[in-house]
């Protein structure tokens, strides 16, 4: 995994999420979800582009489902941009590199 792409948990949502002061990008994923399999080299691809202007976090919400809850997640891979401690844009399921581009791109 790339060293761009950081994992987080309940736990250190609020300082690695809600705290950033640059816009980050939580992708809500489970090892099980093959549409998540199919985005997380994306999300890799696109880290590098993105770098200096937002934080891309992963976070299993099998071993972490309080977070998800919380944001009403229902269905994964579920991408939540986060802005000053709010949800500023939402995509629900796989998306290719375009797209996602396209979706962080539109929603800086």
């Amino acid at each position: 995994m790339s060293d761009l792409i950081k994992h987080t948990t309940d736990a250190t949502f609020g300082a690695d999420v809600l705290d950033s002061q640059v816009p980050v990008l939580v992708d809500f994923w489970a090892p099980w979800c093959g549409p998540c399999k199919m985005i997380a080299p994306i999300l890799e691809n696109v880290a590098p582009d993105f770098a200096d202007k937002v934080s891309i976090v992963k976070m299993n919400i099998d071993e972490q489902p309080q977070m998800a809850r919380k944001y009403g997640v229902r269905g994964i891979p579920t991408l939540l941009l986060f802005r000053d401690g709010d949800v500023h844009a939402t995509h629900i399921g796989a998306l290719s590199q375009a797209q996602l581009t396209k979706f962080l791109d539109d929603n800086q």
